[in-house]
Order: structure tokens, then sequence, then C-alpha cells
């Protein structure tokens, strides 16, 4: 690992704890779930992100570099002389299970040395639930909880396919495309995480049912990539022309291989 991205590193893990320490002051639904305003990437801003975003961005701050960060709450913001720099951050994927007290939710930060997702160098991802830490540096590897990640890569047939970005509509009307493509389907509620198991093995393949944003992805695609596994935004190819913004163009497939992310995408597309 090169001393920039460990630099990074520290920063991340100096914001988990941070952000464990807003879990602990907002530790139920009633200090969590309160909606303060609307956030720039469209979703409602609650207590808990806003919270967890502010202990983010005051690290951010007092690095007192030059980057642009793009971010869930404050939206895209310029540091310093800005640059070319680009700092993604959610600072709670799966806020929804934050809120309900359901501990499957992280924090998602990746760097970028350009405004595209093929620009990201650096991806930085935080379970809260099960305290596992997800790391991956553009052409160094991944990591989990400091160690190589080499777990047995997915399965080139789909046994268990993540569902995110979900709504009972959206999985009633996705589902059955799938039958006989994927055998079991997972419904957890955290995009980055998702992708993170997929590079674990765990899963194998995920796809989001509704556009996916460059904060969802950013950090957790590289741990997919550096496995040497597929990801495609099916409907706005090129995955790595995708902008480091807050906008959804495209759902995201990730699997095994090329050749299964077609599958799935052209299943979806059948609906």
């Amino acid at each position: 690992m090169t001393n920039a991205t460990a630099g990074w590193l520290e920063l991340c893990r100096a914001c988990v704890g941070d952000i464990e320490a807003v879990l602990e002051e907002l530790p139920t639904r009633t200090e969590r779930e309160p909606v303060l305003r609307a956030g720039m990437g469209g979703d409602d801003t609650t207590a808990i992100d806003a919270a967890a975003e502010a202990a983010v961005v005051g690290r951010l701050e007092a690095l007192g570099g030059d980057f642009t960060l793009v971010s869930e709450e404050l939206g895209i913001r310029t540091f310093g002389g800005g640059g070319a720099v680009h700092v993604v951050v959610d600072p709670i994927d799966g806020s929804v299970n934050a809120k309900r007290g359901i501990r499957f939710f992280s924090l998602s930060l990746a760097v970028a040395e350009g405004p595209t997702l093929g620009d990201v160098v650096f991806g930085f991802v935080h379970d809260f639930g099960t305290g596992e830490e997800w790391v991956a540096e553009r052409g160094g590897g991944a990591w989990l909880n400091g160690r190589p990640l080499d777990e047995p890569l997915p399965k080139e047939s789909i046994e268990i396919l993540s569902f995110e970005g979900t709504t009972t509509a959206y999985i009633a009307e996705s589902a059955p495309a799938l039958i006989g493509i994927a055998k079991r389907l997972r419904v957890m509620g955290s995009l980055a995480l998702s992708l993170c198991h997929l590079a674990a093995g765990r899963v194998d393949a995920v796809c989001s049912l509704k556009p996916a944003r460059s904060i969802d992805i950013a950090a957790a695609q590289l741990l997919v990539q550096e496995r040497g596994l597929a990801i495609e935004l099916f409907e706005d190819p090129p995955f790595a022309g995708g902008p480091l913004d807050l906008d959804g163009r495209s759902r995201v497939v990730a699997a095994a291989t090329p050749a299964l992310c077609e599958i799935v995408a052209a299943a979806l597309q059948r609906n």
C-alpha cells in the first residue's frame, strides 16, 4: 500500500470512530429518524445521516488539501483549490437500516484522481454491524480486516443474487424475470456492502433495481474489480466513464464474469 493510500486509510478509520460515537449519541429510532431536510442526493436527510456526514466532513476539512467532495447530503463541494482529486462519500450507506436499528449499514469512501469511476484509486467500506473493514487500492489488491482478500470467488452460475435499491414494487416486477437465472435472492439494504460480499464470494451477483449513484458504488466497485470480477452500468455504459456525481443514470449489475452480467442485465431490461 502506498503512503498516500495509507494516509486515506488512517483518515477513514478515524471517521469510523467518529460515526460510532454518533451512533451512541443517537441510539434509537427516536433520535435517528427525524427528517431534517432534503439531501442533495434526492433522499430525505435524517438526523443520523446529517450527524454522520458532519463527522466525516469535519475530518476532511481538517486535511486542508485541495479536492472536490461528492457527498450524499451536501452534494458537490470544493475544498481548497479543488483540482483533480475527488473524494466520494456516503457516510451511511443503508440509512433505512441504520435509522431502524438493523445492523447492516456502512461508511463508504472512495478517492479518485479524476471525475469518473475509472479514476478511483482507493476504496474503503466499513460494516457497522460486523465491524469488517474492506479496502482496495487500484492495481494493489483488496483487503478484508487488513489481510489480502483471497476468499473463493463467486460461482460462475448464480446461486445467490443480492437485490439492492429495492421497494416491494421493484422486487415484484423484477424477480420473475430472474427465475432460472438466480436460484436464491437476498435483499439486505446496503449496495456498498452487497458489492463487498460479492468480492468475497459470499454472493454470486448483485444488481440494483433503481439507478445507482456514484456515492453508493465508487468505493466497493474497486474491491470487485481488484478481484477480477465484472461490473457494469448496463443502461449507460461503459462503467469506467460513469461520472462521480449524485445522479442515478443506470442500474448496476456485478457478477463473476461479463457474460453473467449480460444475462442478468438482459433479464432486467425485458421488464
